[in-house]
């Protein structure tokens, strides 16, 4: 007679076991639908992504929500381990209790007022503790007389920040004519400020493409329906939150005018 084992067949199918992974900031990981990106943050049961191209989604923390590797995976928050230091909108360490340091003699200047804002919004954290003045210039055509009427030397530098400097522009023609070591000029590629704010961040797939000869922040309100130049700076300014926002040649012209400014104590 043969003996029988009903012990598998009661116990039913085995369930498979889904690892569980700490959604580390960083950890790139695939949703189901295709989306792809790395761990911005963790907020009310749903986790931020952000993928290539800076553009965030979220999705809910469900199991085997995710691929890891081409293998399911379940996200779960993080555990909580020593205490970070809190980062500033420039991503900086963020200096808490700050007292603006006394303002240098040195200063920056920028080409508008939209540059003078966008600059605080993402690096005054920075300046403050600098001690760092940011001005604008309302354009390059004067910038040369300004230079020499600001005096500038080893404790007196100027940093200058500059739209459009790109080969054979008149923004790169009148800056090729400053020769003074104790001014550095940086600027970005970009047609206006605004344009060097990713379009996700403000919402849109592109920036439009304004023929030339035709008012660039009035042409972009048009094309969009943003209204009035103010009304559009409005949306721009408001889609800007940190430096990841920012496309990186603006990003890497401001800090390297800061470190001119305000250079580290030696020793």
């Amino acid at each position: 007679m043969r003996s029988h084992s009903y012990d598998d067949v009661l116990a039913g199918p085995r369930k498979r076991v889904i690892p569980e992974v700490p959604a580390e900031p960083g950890l790139v990981v695939e949703e189901p639908g295709g989306f792809c990106g790395a761990v911005v943050r963790l907020e009310h049961g749903t986790v931020v992504l952000e993928d290539r191209h800076g553009k965030h989604r979220v999705f809910p923390l469900s199991r085997a929500g995710f691929l890891l590797e081409g293998k399911p995976v379940t996200l779960v928050p993080a555990k909580a381990g020593p205490a970070k230091a809190a980062a500033s909108a420039s991503g900086s360490v963020k200096v808490a209790g700050l007292r603006a340091r006394t303002a240098r003699d040195s200063r920056i200047w920028v080409e508008g007022k939209h540059d003078a804002e966008l600059v605080e919004r993402v690096w005054g954290h920075d300046l403050r503790v600098e001690g760092v003045v940011v001005e604008p210039l309302d354009g390059v055509d004067v910038l040369a007389g300004m230079i020499e009427e600001f005096g500038t030397g080893p404790e007196r530098r100027l940093g200058v920040l500059v739209d459009h400097l790109v080969p054979g522009s008149k923004e790169s023609r009148l800056v090729e004519a400053i020769h003074d070591e104790h001014v550095l000029v940086t600027g970005h590629p970009y047609v206006d400020i605004w344009q060097a704010v990713k379009p996700a961040s403000v919402g849109i797939r592109a920036w439009p493409e304004i023929p030339k000869g035709l008012p660039w922040k009035e042409g972009i309100c048009e094309a969009l329906g943003w209204g009035e130049p103010y009304e559009g700076w409005a949306r721009v300014l408001g889609g800007v939150r940190s430096y990841r926002d920012l496309e990186t040649p603006l990003i890497g012209a401001v800090e390297r005018l800061i470190d001119f400014v305000a250079p580290p104590p030696e020793g």
